[in-house]
């Protein structure tokens, strides 16, 4: 695997998806950025990807915080150089259910996994434009196919932030800038450990990070997986309302 990225930024990396792309990345070569708000973790990440060889930086920030962000990415900006590669993979899933519906967690989701992501694009936007070079990656999910029952916020912030890069990567064809929306299914991730609904075809994180890293590195569109679960959700997304919703709930409800 190999990418034409000397730098990159990764939101969302003290764990989880985050660290383990933080990790593959610096074994190929490319100067990584790493922001998240447990600096313990982060410093634990460096010191790791240092003593094998690679070059890391770290800038605490909460990704929710614009003063926050901005302050990391000009910070790791200064250390790494211009950045050539956004890897946006901060993000947050809260139990939102029907019988417990709750505006502030949906709100707190949003925050993260939508608006966050803006903070984080406008940082290294411009400079891509002029430099006309770099590549926007967001992690939505596949939750953001179709509304899934008890996870109707998450998918609804995931789908957001799908369309905002979709539409990014139509505006900017031809800028030389190119953006990449990932869509995984399941991984097991600190943030799905305390899920009590039914996750199929579960992935662990170091599969889960290679397949997404390739697919960044040959500069898709959409990386989306793992492909029975694809296979599935693209299935019901023509299904007429009545019967996604009895499927739904066989599939995903406990």
């Amino acid at each position: 695997m190999r990418f034409k990225a000397e730098t990159a930024i990764i939101t969302g990396a003290s764990s989880g998806l985050g660290a383990e792309m933080a990790r593959q990345l610096a074994r190929t070569g490319v100067k990584v950025g790493l922001t998240a708000r447990r600096e313990p973790e982060l410093e634990s990440l460096a010191q790791e990807i240092r003593a094998a060889g690679g070059i890391a930086f770290l800038a605490p920030a909460d990704a929710a915080d614009p003063a926050s962000t901005r302050a990391a990415f000009a910070q790791l900006t200064e250390a790494l150089g211009p950045v050539d590669l956004l890897i946006a993979n901060a993000g947050v899933g809260l139990h939102v259910t029907a019988d417990q519906f709750s505006a502030e967690k949906f709100d707190k989701m949003t925050r993260v996994n939508l608006i966050a992501v803006a903070y984080a694009i406008e940082a290294v936007l411009p400079t891509m434009r002029e430099r006309k070079s770099g590549q926007i990656v967001g992690i939505s999910s596949l939750a953001s196919y179709r509304g899934l029952p008890g996870s109707a916020g998450y998918s609804a912030t995931k789908a957001g932030l799908t369309s905002l890069l979709e539409g990014l990567r139509a505006e900017l064809a031809g800028s030389g800038v190119k953006v990449t929306a990932v869509h995984p299914g399941f991984v097991r991730t600190p943030m799905t450990a305390g899920s009590n609904h039914r996750q199929p075809f579960m992935m662990d994180p170091e599969p889960a990070a290679r397949i997404m890293l390739r697919g960044i590195a040959r500069g898709k569109r959409r990386v989306d997986f793992p492909l029975p679960m694809v296979a599935l959700l693209r299935g019901v997304q023509f299904m007429p309302g009545w019967l996604y919703d009895r499927l739904a709930n066989r599939l995903f409800n406990p």
